[in-house]
């Protein structure tokens, strides 16, 4: 890009340009970290934004259309979310970002107090794009193509340098997205915390075409940036927000920390950079941890990381041990609404006959609200006979648990107590499996 509005804009460079160079460090007042996992990158922290604090690690509970399905935000809030994550294109499509705007902002507009993130539509790339809805344990084993497509699906979406066309999948109509027009919806949201556009791959993409979306990413970082600290200047009377850079790359250990440079080195006309990143992509389950720990290997200590799609507890203390601060994810509310509930002992479902006389609560170390009130037996009856309390109940439950276990973890590494909760925990939620 130029320039806009008289003001010079950050230049994109090729992500071969950081192969070997080093991670150039700032301060920052957004972002501070108050303790450390010994002899790993595991911190907590605390990130400040204009509706409140965020204790890191945390975990973000997912509303993507402005909701936590089945749930009110107050019982969200009353469980322990510190924040919440929307979706920009879903809430693009409806209800348009200009009403959300008119509301005061998507935490206004949804009665959540606390902070808020919007993703930035980069997922859809993936979902609509390839038709996969999920990014974590992605099957490796097909022969690697770049028309791939999840079986019985439809492509909704197709990517060029320039950005991303999207058929909805609400009417069929279709829709132009650029990193501008991204930043444009996120301000009109109003979240303390975006996202710049980027392009998800699936790990069936061939190399050639992953080094092309990692430089195609980084592009649009640049973009990003420039229209947000313009919006920033333009709209000097809105909430500030912080903009975090996305970091892709597969499984590829020399994209990913090539394109985790290439953001560190990317400034605006400000002469700032990204207030923290995001690590995104599809990744194979058992390379999580080490994919982390390239990526913040090339990072700055002193700005946020966010883990894009995960919520199991293996992986949630692999993250957090690997240097990750906090994490989003659908799968708690998703599988709570298809009867599938977490406990101490392992996930199980709820319909199982087994369950149908059963009047223990769902986990009897859970201080939620449906385990104080509620039985196995009774969500059995409800996910047979279709009740939407089914749902509530069991999305009130998954929330709390993950929610939980993240807190315990971040007091774990204040009180030097991580690798013994770990054991615990992680011992007795997989003991069925061994």
């Amino acid at each position: 890009m130029g320039k806009s509005n008289g003001q010079s804009c950050p230049t994109a460079r090729k992500i071969s340009d950081w192969l070997n160079t080093s991670v150039a460090e700032q301060g920052s007042e957004f972002f501070t970290v108050n303790g450390h996992l010994p002899g790993r990158r595991g911190r907590c922290g605390v990130i400040r934004t204009p509706h409140g604090d965020i204790h890191t690690p945390a975990f973000i509970a997912v509303g993507t259309q402005a909701t936590v399905k089945a749930v009110l935000p107050e019982t969200v809030k009353d469980h322990g979310a510190q924040a919440v994550l929307a979706n920009a294109y879903h809430l693009y499509l409806q209800p348009g970002p200009e009403i959300v705007e008119q509301a005061g902002g998507v935490g206004a507009f949804m009665n959540w107090p606390g902070p808020t993130f919007t993703d930035s539509g980069g997922f859809q790339v993936l979902s609509l794009g390839a038709g996969f809805r999920k990014v974590l344990a992605m099957d490796m084993d097909r022969v690697q193509a770049d028309d791939v497509i999840a079986e019985g699906k439809e492509r909704l979406a197709l990517v060029d340098d320039d950005g991303v066309t999207f058929r909805s999948h609400l009417d069929g109509s279709s829709h132009r997205f650029t990193p501008e027009l991204s930043m444009r919806i996120q301000h009109h949201l109003g979240a303390d915390i975006i996202f710049a556009f980027d392009e998800l791959t699936t790990l069936v993409n061939t190399r050639e075409y992953q080094e092309r979306s990692v430089q195609r990413t980084h592009n649009w970082a640049v973009r990003c940036l420039a229209e947000h600290q313009r919006l920033s200047q333009s709209r000097p009377d809105k909430p500030t927000q912080a903009l975090f850079g996305i970091v892709q790359g597969a499984q590829y250990e020399d994209l990913r920390r090539a394109a985790a440079r290439g953001l560190t080195e990317i400034t605006g006309a400000d002469g700032r950079g990204f207030d923290g990143y995001g690590i995104g992509g599809a990744l194979e389950k058992q390379n999580l941890a080490t994919i982390i720990g390239w990526v913040i290997a090339e990072l700055p200590d002193d700005k946020p990381r966010h883990l894009l799609g995960i919520s199991e507890p293996d992986d949630l203390f692999a993250a957090v041990a690997a240097g990750a601060d906090t994490f989003d994810c659908v799968s708690p509310s998703r599988v709570a609404r298809n009867s599938a509930v977490y406990s101490a002992t392992g996930r199980f479902n709820v319909t199982n006959a087994q369950y149908r006389a059963d009047f223990g609560p769902i986990d009897p170390g859970c201080d939620c609200y449906t385990c104080a009130h509620y039985t196995r037996a009774y969500l059995h009856h409800l996910f047979k006979s279709k009740e939407i309390l089914g749902s509530t109940l069991s999305t009130i439950h998954n929330l709390r648990f993950v929610i939980r276990l993240v807190d315990e973890i971040r007091e774990s590494i204040r009180d030097g107590r991580f690798d013994d909760l770990r054991a615990d925990v992680l011992g007795r939620y997989y003991s069925a499996a061994g």
